[in-house]
């Protein structure tokens, strides 16, 4: 059975600014959780389009993280691991795949829409009737949720955070019915695993570490809205792709990276 959650993450921000902000936050945060051999390498970065969506940018990492995975994890993996994540993004819509050529039995889809309201539309991304029935909603807050102490930092803190180019923030208890502009990130997250055995510890796993990098990079989205307010959506790609080659450097860094590379599996 696939476990299905949806998360609800509002910011003080509009649609419309966010489609940068979310650009720049990716790109940083990508480079700051990459270390020697292990982290986020970007393998493809294109435009797309559908006949739905219309146009788009297709990207494709892999993302490095053996050491980060728990024992009972590490004990089936092999050493050179990775996980591969292929995203298609049509601004305000998006999808999100990861697999692991290691692990065929491992698959996690993420749709992803954005809208000006605080979390109030209750099936944004048309789930079907039985998909609704074992779906769990969870609102996320940005400010009054805690990430895990190693990802804490105080100024990225939006309790103590307040932005000089928007005079936003900081943000106090109640402010996703109160303050304006308000935008919601609605993100359904199918986990499974068919592994008798591991199923449900590791699709719980899998839940907790997404939910902790979704309020790790709203967080930081806000914190950094200073450094991308006022980029063009030129200046933001420009500035993607720097912190690509910076961060797939960082990654090849070692010789254990280039083997990665050469032949192994990804998550965002």
């Amino acid at each position: 059975m696939v476990l299905t959650k949806e998360y609800r993450v509002c910011m003080p921000l509009t649609v419309e600014e966010y489609k940068i902000g979310q650009l720049y936050m990716i790109a940083r945060h990508s480079l700051e959780q990459s270390e020697e051999g292990e982290g986020v390498e970007v393998v493809e970065n294109k435009p797309c389009e559908d006949p739905v969506h219309g146009k788009g940018q297709y990207t494709e990492k892999h993302i490095h993280l053996s050491s980060r995975l728990p024992y009972w994890i590490q004990a089936i993996c092999p050493r050179v691991f990775y996980v591969i994540e292929k995203s298609w993004n049509y601004y305000p819509y998006t999808l999100t795949e990861y697999t692991c050529s290691f692990i065929p039995k491992l698959n996690v889809l993420i749709k992803t829409k954005y809208e000006d309201n605080s979390g109030s539309t209750e099936n944004c991304l048309d789930l079907t009737e039985d998909e609704l029935k074992v779906r769990t909603v969870d609102h996320l807050d940005i400010a009054f949720d805690e990430v895990s102490a190693k990802h804490y930092k105080k100024e990225e803190d939006p309790k103590l955070f307040k932005s000089e180019k928007t005079n936003r923030g900081p943000l106090i208890e109640g402010w996703r019915e109160t303050d304006k502009p308000i935008m919601c990130s609605y993100k359904v997250v199918h986990a499974s695993f068919e592994v008798w055995g591991l199923q449900t510890k590791v699709e719980d796993f899998i839940q907790r570490g997404i939910r902790e990098i979704l309020l790790l990079g709203h967080r930081q989205a806000f914190a950094w809205v200073d450094e991308w307010h006022g980029m063009t959506l030129e200046d933001v790609r420009a500035y993607e792709r720097q912190k690509q080659a910076e961060t797939n450097e960082k990654i090849h860094n070692t010789s254990g990276g280039s083997n990665a590379a050469a032949g192994d599996g990804d998550i965002d």
